[in-house]
Parts: C-alpha cells; structure tokens; sequence
C-alpha cells in the first residue's frame, strides 16, 4: 500500500481532503455537553395524600407501592421519601444504558396494580410515573424590575403562560416551580359555621354541585317538526370566574325565602395554590422554576433550547417583567470545552516545536503537523458514526491523541531522514526502503493502541460510559494515525523532503546536537552495561515492581475528582418548628455574609425547599460565583471557607456543598450513604444509630461535614379520636377526621376558569383558627342521634371527642431498597479521597453500631464501587489483549513478554507522579493507565522489532539488540517528549474543569517519562533476557515472520 501513494501523491492529497471534510461535516453535527450520559436513567413516582403525616403517607401510600416494584428489569436500587405534607416521592434507578421509556413503562405499569388500594384522595390528585434525571439543569427567574408585581402575581405568570411551554421543549424531562399559580381560596370561618349549623363538608357539596360546567344541548336540531326554521345550540352558565361569583354560592336555601350565602361563612379570594416556598435573588421577590434533564438529552441543546423560548414569551409578560437565569450547569459545560480546546492548541503547538528540534528539518516537521488535523477531523467522523458527542472525554482523547497521531509519522520521517543521510539516497527511493522496514512496526504500534482500549470499552455501568468514550475516540484516532502513516506520510516524505546536511548552521540546532549526541553515546554504553550485567539490573527490575506494588496500594481512591463548577450550593436548616419567617432571616444574614467576599456574584433562595426535604425551618441556595478568570479562589476553597463563616450565623445550621461532577449522580459532591435498618427495629432504634455514627465520624479526622440528609425531628400535633364517645354523640370518626382535613389541609375542591386558564379551588380554615390545639374548639360537626332546640342536627364541637398531644417525629420517612433508612452524606477532609472517606464510614458502621444495621450506597459512591471493582480486571484484560495481539502478529510467545515487561514501570511512573501532586485514583487516572500501557509497550516494540530483524540478519543477541536501541533511541524521544510535552497543558492547565484535566495528565505524563527515561534502558534488557530463557535462539515462527517480512520488503522495492 506504501509504495502506490508513494507513486500516486495526489490520490494521498484527495483521501486526507475527503478525510478532513467530512470530518468538519461530523462537527457541524455532533452534539456539545460536558459528559456523555452517564448518569443512570432514574424513573419517580409522586403521589399527594393532602392532610397526612409522614407515617401515614408511608404505610398508605409509598407501601403500598414499594410492594408492587419486583421484577422490574435493569433495576439498581430504590428509594423514597413520605413527607408530613403528605407527598410522597419514589424513585427508581436503572442500569446505565437501560432504555428509559421502556423503564418507565414497567414502572407505570407496576404502579397501576397498587393504585386500587391507595386511598381516594390519593388517587383524585393522580399518582404520576416520569422519568427525569436527578439535579437540576437549570434554574430560571421572572423577576419585576420596577417592583410593581408581587411575588404571588409573578408566579402565576410563570405557572399560567411559562412551564407548559417550557415544558414541551425538546429534552425537558420534568419542572419543578418553587411557588405556585393563583387558586380561589375559600377561607372558612368556623363559628360562622356552627351558627349557620352547617360543616365543611356542606360548603364542600355546595361548591362542588354549582360551581360546574353544563351542557344543555341545542334547539331546533334533527328530528325537528315541520316548518322549523332555525337551530341553535343552548348555552348555560359555566363554571365560576371571579371571587364574587363564589361568594354567592348558595349552602341553604331556608323555608321562609332566605338563603346562606358562602359569602356568609368565608371569604373568599384570589391566591396561590401554595404558600410552601418564599424564593429571592440577591434579597428581591422572585419566581423560580427549575428544570430537569430528560435521560439523553443534550444538556447545551435543551438549555439554548429554553432560553429561546423565554425570549419568545418574554413580550407576553406584563410591563417591567423580565426573565433570567440565576443557575444554569451548562456555564461550566462550555467553558470546560473551550479550556479543552485551548490546551488542545496548546498541544499543537508544542509538540510542532518538539519535532522541529528533533528533525531540524522545517519541511519534515510541516509533515507530522499536517497528520494531525487531517487525523483529528476523521475521528470525528467517526464519533459521529457511533452517536458520540463533543465532551470532556472525547476532548481529553483528543488531546492524548496529539502525542500519539504523530508517532506513526514521526517514525516515518526519522526512518526516512536516517536512510537519505546514511545511504546518500533521494527522498523517493529511501521512502519506499523507510517504508518497507518500518510497516510492520507502524502496523503493530497501532494494533497495540487500539487494541489495548478494547476492554476498556465493554465496561458496564457509568463507568464503562466514561471508558467507552474515551477508548474508542483514541482507537479511532489511532486508525486513522496509521492509515495516514501507510498512505499520505510516505508520500509526503517522497515529495516534500530533500536530502540536508549534516550541519545546520542555526545555533540551537548545533548545541542540542552536541548534548544529544553525548546522551546517545552514553546510552548505547549503558545499555550495553546493562546487558552484561543482567542479573544485577534484573533484581532493580524486581524491587521496581515492589515499589510500584507499594506505592499503588497508597494511592487514594476516588471516582472522579470535584470541580469548580461555578456554583456553590447552600443548605439551610433550623430547629424544628421555626416558621419560613425566621428561615427568611437568617438567609438575609447568609447574604449580608457573602456580599463581603470578592467571589460572590449573586444568592438564588429558596425557602421552603431543599433536597434534605421541605418544610419552613429549610432552605436551599444556589452561590452564584464570578466568572474563573475573575476570581482567585476556587469553588472548594471558596466552599470551605464559607462553611467556618457559616457558624457565626446563630439560629440555623448551614452547610456549603460543591455541586456533583456529574449531573444525574447525586445531588451533592462528597459521599452518598444510606444507613438501614434491616431488622425492623424501628425509627427510634435507626435515629439513635444515626447519632452515634455521626458522632463517630465528626471525630474521624479523614471526614468533613458528615450529616443526615434529611430533617430533624419536628414537633407534630398528635390527634387521638375518642371512638366511645363519638359513637355516643353520633359522630362517626370518617366525620371528625374530614372536618379536620377540610379545616386544616388545603383541600381541592373543584376548578374554576381565570386569564383563560383551568385552575384550582382549594378550601381551608381561616389563619385565625388553625393556630393550635385550641382551634379544634372551633371545629364542629353534626350529630347523627341528636338535634338542638331549633330541630336541626346538634352541632358537636370536636374537641369534645378528640385528644391532643405534641409530640416529636420525623417531617420524612426514607426508605432505600425496602428498608427504612436515613441518607448520610458528607465530604473526604483536605488531603484525603472519597474512596478514603467511604472506607472510614464502613468502618464506623461495622465497629460502632449493634447488630442489624447495615448501609448501601447510592449517586456517585455507588459508581465508584462498580468502578473500583472493575479496574483490577481492566489492567489485566487490557495486558492480556495486548499480549494476544503482539503474539499474533509476531507468531512468537516470547516478543509479546519482552514488550509487556516495560508496562510495569510506567504504571510506576503514574503513580509517583499522582502520588506527589496529592492526585487519587481516580477514573481519569484508570484511563490514563490504559494509555500507559498502550505507549509504554510502543516504545518497547520499536526497539525489539528492530532487534528481531537484526538478530535474523546474524548478528549476536547482544549485538542486534544494542544496534536495535541505538537506531531506535531518537525516535523513541521525539515521539515520547512529543507526546508528554502534548499533554502537559493538560496537566498545569487552570479554570474549568482543571481537576480532571490534572488528574489525566499527570498520571500519563509520569507514566511515560518513566516508560522513556528508565523503559529505553530495561527494554533491550528483557528482550535479551527472554531470548536467553528460551536458548538464545529464534523460534522457528520468529524466523518465518523474518522471512515473510524481507521478502514483502524486496516485493516493495521492485
């Protein structure tokens, strides 16, 4: 193939333009998001039981249908949360991978078989099956400018004219609004009531029956009498519209012509469905929505996707109401991509610098940095093929790629180079001898690199996402490398290059020059020193491995490293029972705080709402911080620092948190535990396990913010109904309790029409009269066995048949995997990794709690465990691929030994280098582990493919194997410093998305300088080793292989 592009340039021109332009159509086309999706397809179930407490919501409802979740396909684990509002939210995990509407069929499907047995006013709200990913995508406020539209008014707008169309925006899987639109309350009075001897539940039955839509039908239709000579269809009174229309709902009508008019029991006005959550933005009223991702969709799409489309609502909005974006992930998306592809040229630029002063020929260098782009472009191409997208991993592929597409050429070019001055030869003649030596080396370097990814791709989980794209990106890259190398490089070589002189006059040529030359003089002495001395150098060989063994053990754990993503999240929480005023308070505080610091730019809060749960004692925020270029501090440090600030602020606890590295895993940075009960000792039993090993591990040094991801203990009103005594009065206990429901919850009546939109009648007791236990003197219901002095139905007071009692409980019921649970997150201390962190819980739950608890893992720590369990195996299969691939090719067990032995010295190089720069083992140091073992083991087939050929030509083993590392030293350099100095931007890079760019590079980069510095060393030594192990002879296929090679080389030449 060489020889016909080495005649044919202009074939070679038009395959790398057709490469290159359908590589530029590939990146027209590929998608842009910060990680492939990764996260698990998560499917929730929500249901409302208005009125009931956690423990009720729980054993009637999140029960009732946790029962019913077997059998359902790809399921990884579950949990749910039963809340004292009565709402109840279950949500299920899936493999990765798994296909989410077919999920969310099986649990839909799963849930209709529990839904007879949920109570009715469960099933009136509806039980809804979605599927979304886990956190937010992005946060979007309607704010008033001017001040002259209330927060309520504000939230009407956004839940009348905004979510639905948001909503229907491709890849929006789920919104979330903090507020609520307008609703016609009913503000019952209850004395009121009992004077009119009537209940709720008569206000209930009245509304219910008149404020209806009617169809009456038409006049005049078919069959119609002779002579009719009109039709007409008849309107009625629809549904009511306007408080005033309520108001006059009648409740009695008396035999003496009077009636009792709602307006004489209640009033009756417009307001919001909900008065749960008070959210602001640098202290002004705001509405808030938040929206979640749909499994797959592309996060910078459906972002820019959303943004046109409130620019498209936007004039719709009354005068001084405008709309933006007070959180929004996809920032840290594109300014993580743009870091990459800065370091990308960067990479370019500096491996162009390395090979001119390696080949001191600028016509030479000119011909590996075309390699490049053409190289790069038909990976895309390939990307797109698959259904890739432009990501960090993909990039970081790229990048490595850099060092790695150019080797091929840049073994070409040396090959090239070195016969023209040696052999006195034209640039065309020596290119077809360059080729005919070197292609079964260019050949073999490829299959090596591609086939040392392999394992990596058929990873499963999160993780195996994670490799698949960065394996196969790099595979690709290789594919092409060496396609380019076989084809558009020789002729290149044969077009391009002219025969130089030995002696450059430029200065920096002449002095690298001389210092190389020493350098390789005093290397072929080494080596040959080296050999002589084999077992001495064997046995450093062997305590190497013991220190890379050593070593590696005291490397950190980790999943992958947290990020500054621009953003800090706030948690609030006060002691129970504190009102959404006091909660207020201490937010105005927080943002007084954090006005002070140079990184803050904005406080998005939200109270009444966190992912510890909702209640008015909590509250949640998202820390805007200024851009990277902008501030000095990161978001970690920026995180700690606020949180020793955060206890100067008395009245609440307030916890920073870093937001997760990837969306979907989790909701937090840090660990994910949950702690379960598994023998039913009961909630007291589970809290007090809880304590102890919080108090466990606020003493661990290696642990930082360690806490309950829920609410503490609130006080609840505890009712107790009097059966014997309400039976004797004729009160039955479904009576109290709806009188109760309907004075306290806000119960849904039915709908009414306002601003062309359907919304809500909710009905509920006056503020006056839901104060406390007391008010349930001003609750009444009718009796069933007595009347009063008038002859109507006695109206029976419920305090007279119901108790009261305060007592503590739990605002949430968290159940995971079927048993009750309580969810612990926390953080790694400076200095240690989250693999650490959660080594240290298991410890303390093992030493510290009794018998029957147990804990499990869920987020991102889940996936560090399947990670963690699956790296051994991947090095292995990764070795062991590579080993069959050498075997094959060379048809000789003993070359593939000699290659893979050097494998071992680069993982040390790693490993140090991560060591001393505090980095974890982390996925992105696995997958640079991969990448060593691939580079490491090219170094060492470019040395013992030459040696191979020598020995066959009859020199002696020492001979041929010190010849091989001579001719092949140079090449070896440029090709590693080339690479190494590719990556380094990678490695000292700084802003977005640095963490994993540290973590990558510095692990390959340490990998290769030790598979280089020490590798060119030990190479010739394990090749002579191994062949001294088998009798210092060829193997028979060894010889064949030789043959083969020379003869196909002759064939060439012709």
């Amino acid at each position: 193939m060489p020889k016909f592009f080495i005649e044919h340039p202009v074939f070679a021109w038009v395959v790398a333009i057709l490469i290159s332009l359908g590589g530029v159509i590939s990146i027209l086309n590929l998608g842009i998001e910060s990680y492939p999706s990764v996260a698990p397809p998560q499917v929730t179930v929500t249901a409302n039981y208005p009125g009931a407490s956690a423990s009720t919501a729980e054993k009637s409802v999140t029960q009732v249908i946790e029962q019913q979740l077997t059998g359902i396909d790809n399921l990884m684990y579950f949990s749910s949360s039963s809340a004292s509002n009565g709402r109840v939210t279950i949500t299920l995990t899936f493999d990765s991978g798994t296909n989410a509407d077919i999920a969310q069929v099986q649990v839909q499907n799963k849930v209709s078989l529990a839904t007879p047995r949920l109570p009715s006013e469960v099933t009136k709200q509806g039980v809804v099956v979605a599927k979304a990913n886990a956190g937010f995508l992005m946060a979007v406020g309607v704010r008033s400018d001017d001040g002259n539209v209330d927060r309520d008014a504000l939230n009407d707008i956004v839940g009348a004219r905004v979510l639905e169309q948001i909503s229907r925006v491709p890849g929006v899987g789920s919104t979330q609004q903090f507020g609520s639109e307008y609703a016609m309350r009913i503000w019952l009075n209850p004395e009121k009531l009992q004077g009119y001897h009537l209940s709720a539940t008569d206000v209930y039955n009245a509304i219910g029956t008149q404020n209806l839509q009617f169809a009456a039908g038409s006049v005049g239709g078919d069959p119609a009498p002779n002579g009719q000579a009109f039709t007409a269809t008849v309107a009625a009174e629809g549904r009511y519209s306007s408080p005033e229309e309520f108001e006059n709902t009648i409740l009695r009508a008396n035999s003496d012509g009077s009636v009792v008019k709602l307006k004489d029991v209640a009033k009756v006005s417009f307001g919001a469905t909900n008065y749960g959550y008070d959210t602001k933005y640098n202290g002004k009223p705001v509405a808030v929505f938040a929206i979640q991702l749909l499994p797959g969709a592309n996060a910078l799409d459906v972002s820019e996707a959303v943004r046109a489309k409130m620019d498209e609502l936007a004039p719709s909005f009354p005068p001084g109401v405008s709309w933006f974006t007070p959180y929004d992930s996809t920032t840290f998306v594109t300014i993580s991509i743009e870091e990459v592809i800065h370091t990308l040229v960067e990479a370019i630029i500096l491996v162009f610098l390395v090979m001119l002063i390696f080949l001191q020929n600028f016509r030479a260098t000119i011909i590996p940095t075309l390699v490049i782009p053409v190289a790069l472009l038909g990976t895309f191409m390939g990307m797109l093929a698959i259904g890739f997208t432009i990501n960090q991993l993909t990039l970081f592929a790229m990048v490595l790629a850099i060092g790695i597409v150019v080797d091929d050429a840049i073994v070409v070019i040396e090959n090239v180079e070195r016969i023209m001055s040696e052999e006195k030869l034209d640039p065309k003649p020596a290119t077809q001898k360059a080729m005919s030596q070197i292609t079964g080396a260019v050949v073999a370097i490829t299959v090596v690199l591609a086939a040392v990814f392999i394992p990596s791709a058929l990873q499963p989980g999160a993780s195996g996402e994670i490799y698949k794209q960065f394996a196969l990106t790099i595979a690709m890259a290789m594919a092409f490398s060496a396609l380019l190398a076989l084809t558009f490089t020789p002729a290149l070589c044969a077009a391009f290059l002219k025969p130089t002189h030995n002696e450059h006059p430029n200065w920096v040529y002449r002095t690298f020059n001389k210092y190389y030359g020493k350098l390789e003089k005093s290397y072929v002495g080494t080596v040959g020193g080296v050999i002589k001395h084999a077992p001495r150098w064997l046995m450093v060989f062997a305590l190497l491995l013991v220190l890379c063994g050593f070593l590696f053990t005291r490397l950190p754990g980790s999943f992958l490293p947290e990020e500054d993503q621009g953003y800090a999240l706030a948690i609030v929480q006060l002691p129970p029972g504190a009102t959404k005023t006091r909660t207020t308070a201490v937010f105005d505080q927080l943002l007084g705080t954090l006005q002070q610091e140079d990184a803050f730019e904005g406080l998005m809060q939200i109270t009444g709402f966190s992912f510890i749960g909702a209640g008015e004692n909590v509250g949640m925020a998202f820390v805007r911080l200024k851009d990277w270029s902008e501030r000095k501090e990161t978001a970690p440090e920026f995180i700690q620092k606020m949180n020793q600030k955060a206890y100067g602020i008395k009245d609440a606890q307030i916890f920073f948190v870093n937001l997760p590295t990837v969306q979907g895993l989790g909701q937090f940075g840090g660990f994910d535990m949950w702690l379960q009960d598994r023998t039913g000792a009961g909630q007291e039993a589970l809290m007090n396990a809880r304590n102890t090993l919080l108090g466990a591990a606020g003493q661990d040094k290696a642990l930082v913010g360690v806490r309950p991801n829920t609410l503490e203990n609130s006080p609840q009103l505890q009712l107790k109904v009097d059966r014997v005594q309400a039976q004797a009065m004729g009160v039955s206990v479904n009576d109290v309790y709806t009188a109760i429901q309907m004075m306290l919850a806000p119960v849904y009546v039915n709908d009414f029409f306002y601003g062309g939109r359907i919304k809500r009648v909710n009905m509920q007791a006056d503020a006056a009269y839901r104060t406390g236990p007391e008010s349930l003197n001003s609750y009444f219901v009718p009796s069933s066995l007595s009347k009063d002095a008038t002859g109507q139905p006695a109206m029976i007071p419920l305090s007279s048949v119901v108790k009261s009692e305060w007592i503590y409980a739990p605002p949430a019921l968290n159940r995971y995997n079927g048993y009750s649970a309580v969810n612990i997150v926390g953080a790694p201390a400076p200095g240690s990794s989250s693999g650490q962190a959660m080594s240290t819980m298991e410890r303390l739950v093992h030493d510290d709690l009794p018998a029957g608890f147990g804990y499990d893992w869920s987020g991102m720590s889940y996936q560090e465990i399947l990670a963690g369990n699956a790296a051994t195996l991947l090095m292995v299969l990764s070795i062991v691929v590579v080993f069959l691939c050498l075997a094959a090719l060379y048809e000789s067990w003993s070359i593939p030994v000699s290659v893979l032995l050097v494998v071992p010295i680069g993982i040390l190089g790693a490993v140090v280098f991560s060591l001393l720069r505090g980095l974890p083992n982390d996925l992105y140091f696995k997958i640079g582990m991969v990448t060593v073992i691939g580079l490491a083991a090219k170094n060492a087939i470019l040395i013992v493919e030459f040696a191979v050929e020598q020995r066959a030509a009859g020199k002696t083993l020492r001979e041929a194997t010190i010849e091989a590392a001579h001719l092949r030293f140079r090449p070896i350099l440029m090709t590693s410093f080339a690479f190494i100095l590719g990556v380094l931007p990678m490695a000292i890079s700084t802003g977005a998305g640095a963490n994993a760019r540290h973590s990558l590079g510095t692990g390959v980069i340490g990998g290769m300088l030790f598979a280089t510095v020490i590798g060119v060393l030990l190479i010739p030594l394990f090749f002579v080793s191994v062949r001294r192990m088998l009798g210092d002879k060829l193997d028979e296929q060894s010889k064949e292989y030789i043959e083969q090679h020379k003869v196909r080389a002759v064939q060439e030449n012709r």
